[in-house]
């Protein structure tokens, strides 16, 4: 959520990022509730202070008749008051919660994904002397898949992989693992980068698969219509992806700054309905009902936030150029980055068998957007209590770095080359 301070000192400008990013906001409304609130409190402080008063008043003798009338009066007031105050403060939170993030002043200003903007491009796309096919084709021929006998278990969307494709998975895990746990290695990135973070590496967790409604809600992530399966008997939901319960693992608490940043790096089986999605990419494991992932989710304070979402796209790039994939690297509209986001930043490798670039990482920056809704803040040296700012990433979303390996190093023979960084990890095997 936005400080409701921020809006009332800044209710023009909300208002146009707001339209930019495509989300209708009433503050006209939110604004006068937010008055009504102020005016209503003062007036319920004073009758509980009347309350408090008569009772001092009385504390060591009977009371009166009179007395007696006036604190039934001032019991019914305060409650009355109190009442109309909660009614206030659930329609406030209603619309507060309809007012995104702020976009930050590079955000390209758009009205679709089509406005994002490719900010460069990586890497040779190679020349074959054959015509490459879809990974599909290849996973499908190498008896790597079975799509089949996953239908009959579990319905359409959902796959077996088998054998050396499962193999590959395993190793960029390892292989992942050892990079982000090492701290000289993240130092080097930082470095590079020339930011100006601590040399913190990532601590590996394994989230937990289902999150309780509040806490999904307070994320900003939770959408039902499209995305998230629920549990039909709890208020619990089948996780969507591994930050979704990772950036609410300190909510309502304070970290003290000197444990800043926190730095995870959360593996999880994650599920998505893929409403809307029908007819696409149903020959594939681009678009599947479950699939595993790698997430980064960064907690810091205010003054590094914007340099840990730089470390985070820069940790992809390193990943996808250690495998030798072509890419570019995509800055996101404010049309496109999400109601949480301050900022967003998308990566897109080429997939030669479908002559064309896509999406398979993303960055996003929410500032303290969405640590205010979660509640997770940090004391700071000073002593006084802010909100953490919040970063999550994708390090690799298997079934699409699968994908795009198997397109890029597919052979004229319809066999898949391991890519040389990840073959100690594959006990030498170079080939599927």
């Amino acid at each position: 959520m936005l400080d409701i301070q921020f809006i009332r000192d800044n209710k023009e400008l909300v208002e146009t990022k707001a339209s930019q990013k495509g989300y209708p906001v009433n503050l006209n409304r939110l604004l006068e509730l937010d008055n009504l609130i102020r005016e209503k409190i003062p007036k319920l402080d004073d009758i509980l202070n009347q309350r408090n008063n008569l009772a001092s008043q009385i504390s060591n003798r009977p009371p009166t008749q009179d007395e007696i009338n006036k604190g039934r009066g001032l019991k019914e007031d305060a409650a009355n008051i109190d009442k109309e105050i909660n009614s206030l403060k659930f329609e406030f939170n209603i619309e507060l919660k309809k007012v995104p993030n702020m976009p930050l002043e590079q955000v390209p200003v758009g009205q679709s994904e089509d406005d994002n903007q490719v900010i460069k491009k990586v890497g040779d796309i190679k020349t074959n002397d054959f015509t490459p096919v879809n990974h599909w084709e290849i996973i499908d021929a190498l008896n790597l898949i079975d799509k089949k006998r996953a239908a009959k278990v579990a319905g359409s969307r959902f796959v077996y992989l088998k054998g050396g494709i499962v193999r590959m998975q395993f190793a960029i895990i390892n292989w992942v693992i050892d990079k982000l746990s090492d701290e000289q290695f993240v130092d080097s990135i930082i470095k590079e980068n020339n930011l100006n973070i601590v040399a913190k590496p990532f601590t590996l967790i394994l989230p937990p698969a289902m999150v309780n409604t509040n806490s999904y809600q307070a994320t900003t992530r939770l959408d039902a219509e499209d995305v998230t399966y629920k549990l039909a008997d709890d208020e619990l939901w089948m996780n969507a992806s591994a930050e979704h319960s990772l950036c609410n693992m300190y909510q309502d608490e304070i970290i003290p700054e000197s444990e800043l940043p926190l730095r995870y790096l959360g593996y999880a089986t994650s599920f998505r309905r893929e409403a809307g999605s029908y007819g696409k990419d149903t020959e594939g494991i681009i678009r599947l009902h479950q699939f595993d992932k790698l997430e980064i989710e960064v907690f810091s304070n205010s003054e590094s936030g914007l340099d840990e979402h730089r470390l985070l796209v820069a940790l992809e790039e390193y990943f996808i150029n250690q495998l030798n994939l072509p890419y570019e690297v995509m800055e996101k509209c404010t049309a496109d980055i999400g109601k949480p986001n301050a900022k967003g930043v998308d990566i897109n490798i080429w997939f030669p068998g479908q002559s064309k670039y896509r999406e398979t990482h993303s960055a996003d920056y929410m500032t303290d957007y969405q640590a205010r809704s979660t509640k997770t803040r940090y004391r700071d040296k000073d002593g006084k209590v802010r909100y953490v700012h919040n970063n999550d990433a994708t390090v690799f979303a298997f079934s699409r770095i699968l994908a795009a390996i198997m397109e890029n190093y597919q052979t004229k023979e319809g066999k898949i080359f391991v890519p040389e960084v990840i073959r100690n990890y594959m006990g030498g095997i170079n080939q599927l």
